[in-house]
């Protein structure tokens, strides 16, 4: 791994009692941090493949860590996460944003899915490392992702260091 998940959701200021979403969550590492960072708390881990829930499951487990659930979800359609609307305090979004197809509809998830003044971790690959993710869709430079957010009506708050192949923002929900 490139990217120090404790370090940054360090960065990114949970609360012990916060209500957070960690869309294309994959094996887990940042779903199984943020549960042990908001132990009065909840963190949802949401994946499209079934492995790597059973993967983020068992972590979950072994950890004793009865705040983390995990859903078989689509980050790419409206409800697809199947978290109620306006519900989350934060949603994490690591390296997922490369992937997808329909970014669009997943900045429109995160909206729906986050309360008014909610946060965002967006984490993703640098410009520079293409050649580490051959066969994925295509890098998000920041500034792409920046105005991407900015379309959705989020403003940002922060940058924070995620590492010498990542770039982290932290984006603020803006209320309508």
């Amino acid at each position: 791994m490139f990217s120090d998940p404790v370090k940054n959701l360090k960065a990114f200021d949970l609360r012990d009692d916060m209500t957070v979403a960690d869309l294309g969550a994959g094996t887990g590492s940042y779903a199984i941090a943020a549960a042990e960072m908001v132990p009065r708390g909840k963190v949802y881990a949401v994946e499209i493949q079934r492995d790597f829930l059973t993967a983020v499951k068992n972590k979950a487990e072994e950890a004793r860590l009865g705040n983390l659930e995990c859903f078989l979800g689509d980050v790419e359609k409206i409800g697809g996460t199947k978290i109620r609307d306006e519900s989350m305090d934060a949603v994490i979004a690591s390296n997922v944003l490369f992937q997808l197809d329909d970014k669009d509809k997943f900045v429109e998830e995160i909206r729906r899915i986050l309360k008014p003044n909610g946060r965002v971790l967006l984490v993703d690959w640098s410009s520079d490392q293409s050649s580490i993710m051959s066969g994925s869709k295509r890098v998000v430079t920041e500034n792409q992702a920046t105005e991407l957010f900015n379309r959705y009506g989020f403003s940002l708050l922060r940058k924070i260091n995620a590492g010498e192949h990542h770039y982290g923002i932290i984006f603020l929900k803006n209320k309508n």
